[in-house]
């Protein structure tokens, strides 16, 4: 649990300092390449638009979405440039992680002169 919590508090500083210098106002593709360039200048492996398996609950296949970034295979973001975070931004992570099985998530929203972003956690 220890190295999710460190990439998680890494991935957050970096999004912070993407977010101070770039600001708010370009489209998501533009935060997503920032975000991917500088986590794997820190080290980690970053795939963009990923094709995350979708599962039912009795383990069937039906179908992919593609996650805005996987770091390091354990850790899904979601990105937005919205006004503010939504009530369907979150259920729109949880319900990934749920389908696709995965248990960490971080939704990030660059949209607004504040800075947003939560952690999530799905444990099945």
């Amino acid at each position: 649990m220890q190295n999710i919590m460190a990439l998680c508090d890494e991935v957050r500083d970096i999004a912070y300092a993407i977010h101070v210098y770039h600001g708010h106002g370009h489209l998501e593709k533009v935060y997503e390449n920032a975000l991917a360039h500088r986590v794997r200048k820190a080290g980690h492996k970053v795939a963009q638009q990923h094709p995350i398996k979708v599962y039912d609950e009795d383990g069937t296949l039906i179908g992919d979405y593609f996650a805005d970034l996987l770091i390091d295979d354990i850790l899904i973001i979601e990105l937005k440039t919205a006004k503010a975070i939504a009530p369907e931004h979150e259920a729109q992570i949880l319900g990934y992680l749920k389908s696709s099985r995965m248990e960490h998530g971080m939704l990030i929203n660059f949209g607004s002169y504040r800075f947003q972003i939560r952690k999530y956690i799905w444990n099945a």
